[in-house]
């Protein structure tokens, strides 16, 4: 789509397959990263047009690597991030809005639902 970067950040191989090939489809760009130190890194260097964030991984975690991006320059650091998690439980959608995100979405992700939230993120 024009280019676009997405960087999809989840510690599980399948999740991040599933969603590269779905994206790629779509015609994004896709690159990965396993944990949030990792995605942080890569957010740096890459400054991609989209993050897709899980929430519970190891090294990093999701919401201490989504406030660590969005300390980063201005270049990247305004970058949209949709936070991505299997665990619905009390206050992490708040806590993810509030550390930053632009969106939150829960597994399984329907293809219509991404793509409604990746086009009004990228697009609108």
């Amino acid at each position: 789509m024009d280019d676009k970067t997405i960087l999809i950040v989840d510690d599980s191989a399948d999740t991040r397959e599933i969603l590269r090939r779905t994206l790629a489809a779509e015609g994004y760009y896709v690159i990965e990263a396993a944990d949030g130190r990792e995605a942080v890194e890569t957010a740096e260097r890459e400054c991609p047009d989209l993050i897709l964030m899980d929430l519970n991984m190891p090294v990093l975690d999701g919401l201490a690597a989504i406030a660590r991006i969005r300390e980063l320059t201005e270049r990247c650091g305004d970058v949209p991030i949709v936070a991505v998690t299997a665990f619905d439980t009390y206050g992490m959608k708040e806590a993810a809005l509030e550390v930053g995100c632009d969106a939150y979405l829960l597994k399984p992700i329907a293809v219509d639902e991404i793509r409604g939230v990746i086009d009004g993120l990228l697009f609108d």
